[in-house]
């Protein structure tokens, strides 16, 4: 049984089908990337595993139970966290304060805020700062904490290297193979294929709604990769 199963998954904003029979699988331990140009429909695909777009009760299951049509506040309380694009932090509260809104559900695990400060050691000398006032970088180490304090089972990030710097693209994928090492599956979306691909184990594609390719970095050829995320 995989963690995440995703079956024939269509999602509709109004009348318009951003997602058309998408078939996709996550196991225990695994990080999973999602690549695709813009529009390719992978955020629409995190929105949809996270509640906030319906499906098909069926269309998704975790950890075996169908899922497709809970609430997010369910959702979360399963053990699914995602770091959302453009990172959605409170802009009247504190780093301290965003990543204890993480925690609002109550699970129990291994991630508390001295756990998630050690992760991102500098934003413990920031705790008291209003976080839209951190960089770019901090406020990216702010987003992903304050999903980890909702001790998830499941981490989806939501193209978390978008507009940082190269060292702190390298840094924040760091911290997530040490999530990773401490148990937690990952899924990534992420624009940037070099980066995808060194931190997956393996690697979907999406084109226009659809999966256009599946499989391991190492299987997988520059040009197979051009193909499934331009087109002919």
């Amino acid at each position: 049984m995989s963690l995440l199963e995703i079956s024939g998954l269509a999602a509709f904003y109004g009348d318009f089908q951003a997602l058309f029979g998408v078939d996709l699988r996550v196991e225990v331990g695994e990080t999973v990337a999602i690549i695709g140009a813009n529009g390719a429909g992978k955020s629409t695909l995190l929105r949809t595993v996270t509640g906030l777009l319906p499906a098909r009760p069926d269309a998704i299951r975790f950890e075996g139970q169908p899922i497709g049509s809970e609430a997010p506040n369910r959702i979360i309380a399963r053990g699914i966290a995602m770091t959302p694009e453009g990172r959605r932090l409170f802009p009247s509260l504190t780093v301290e304060e965003n990543l204890l809104m993480g925690a609002q559900c109550g699970r129990r695990g291994r991630w508390d805020l001295e756990r998630v400060i050690a992760l991102f050691p500098m934003l413990g000398a920031r705790r008291a700062t209003g976080a839209t006032a951190l960089s770019g970088g901090q406020q990216q180490m702010v987003a992903i904490g304050r999903a980890l304090m909702a001790n998830p089972v499941l981490l989806l990030c939501d193209e978390i290297s978008l507009g940082l710097a190269p060292v702190v693209i390298r840094d924040l994928y760091a911290a997530l193979a040490g999530i990773r090492a401490e148990g937690t599956t990952i899924v990534v979306v992420e624009q940037d294929v070099n980066r995808a691909l060194s931190l997956a184990d393996r690697v979907y594609c999406l084109q226009e709604g659809r999966v256009t390719l599946e499989g391991r970095p190492a299987d997988l050829t520059r040009e197979r990769i051009r193909l499934a995320y331009f087109g002919a």
